[in-house]
């Protein structure tokens, strides 16, 4: 089997935007890929953070995962600093990855202007920790959003300059594109971010829930209930496409066009079709959270494994580049 490679920062609860985004695709490849999964706790870093809340966001990421349904017997879950081959890795692809490349990443850019006061080596080398985090497994696919297909064109392209001067040759990743449709927050324009305050977790009680759609963005264009509307521009159209039957869609996108039905409608049927798609996940998630030992103890085989296997592959790098 192919292997993949993803990982995600432990920015704490899981939200809708992981989960469609991310998250399921995940448990999806687990079931004809070897699959390895991280909680990038190295890359969280270059932002600034609150070091005693750390901990908790790496539990929290991962009792989400679990929850969502990723299986640890089907895949290996680990934290990246708890595999220090990760950052020397890095180092070492650092010394081949050009300057001018770097440069024109474009998140690179977009993080500087999110945070001007914290311009960080550690964010601009951003990308070749990432190749690192890939090539240390020798991956050969990785399931990525549309913003990250510039960081894994570097990837490849310092996989060329490795073999060229020390004539190691890791496999070139490929990616995975995501088949899901940018799921935005829930005002209308941002994608989903708990730091927008635009979002909805994964756990999110049923008033929250209801609250929260009934504030969100629809089609600007329905300024009243007898206006039509398009769907495909209506972020909650969207959110049907992921959480309603195939009846349910076909009945927002009809009533939408002839305003057969207004927003007040659509949001209220969207509302009640998440809050039961989400409510065994946070049965779940709530059982965990009672049970943390389970959630470190998945972490820890899974550290334990990628140890064994990091290991041996930056070995036969050391040896590439006469360092052993």
């Amino acid at each position: 089997m192919d292997k993949v490679f993803s990982g995600i920062q432990p920015s704490g609860q899981l939200h809708l935007g992981n989960y469609l985004g991310a998250v399921k695709k995940w448990i999806e490849l687990t079931k004809d890929h070897e699959c390895v999964y991280c909680i990038v706790d190295y890359h969280a870093v270059t932002q600034d953070y609150e070091p005693g809340k750390m901990q908790d966001r790496i539990f929290e990421m991962t009792a989400g995962l679990l929850a969502c349904g990723l299986d640890p017997e089907k895949c290996r879950i680990f934290v990246q600093s708890h595999v220090p081959e990760h950052t020397e890795l890095a180092w070492i692809l650092n010394t081949v990855t050009p300057m001018g490349e770097l440069e024109r990443q474009v998140q690179f850019k977009s993080k500087s202007e999110k945070q001007p006061d914290n311009l960080n080596v550690g964010l601009f080398g951003y990308p070749v920790l990432q190749a690192a985090d890939i090539l240390l497994y020798k991956a050969q696919k990785v399931p990525v959003g549309e913003d990250q297909v510039q960081h894994l064109e570097l990837s490849r392209e310092i996989v060329r300059k490795f073999k060229g001067r020390f004539g190691y040759k890791f496999p070139e990743p490929q990616p995975i594109l995501s088949d899901v449709k940018r799921l935005k927050g829930l005002d209308g324009d941002d994608k989903m971010s708990k730091s927008l305050g635009n979002t909805i977790a994964i756990d999110e009680t049923p008033k929250s829930i209801t609250k929260k759609i009934k504030k969100a963005k629809t089609d600007p264009q329905r300024k009243k209930r007898k206006d039509a509307g398009d769907p495909k521009v209506c972020n909650i159209y969207t959110m049907h496409k992921f959480f309603s039957s195939e009846k349910d869609q076909k009945w927002a996108a009809k009533g939408c066009k002839s305003a057969d039905i207004g927003c007040g409608e659509c949001k209220e049927r969207i509302t009640k079709n998440i809050i039961e798609h989400l409510e065994p996940i946070g049965a779940e998630l709530a059982k965990l959270r009672k049970d943390p030992d389970k959630v470190w103890a998945v972490l820890a085989k899974g550290a334990q494994s990628c140890r064994r296997e990091a290991a041996a592959n930056l070995d036969e790098v050391r040896k590439a580049m006469g360092l052993r």
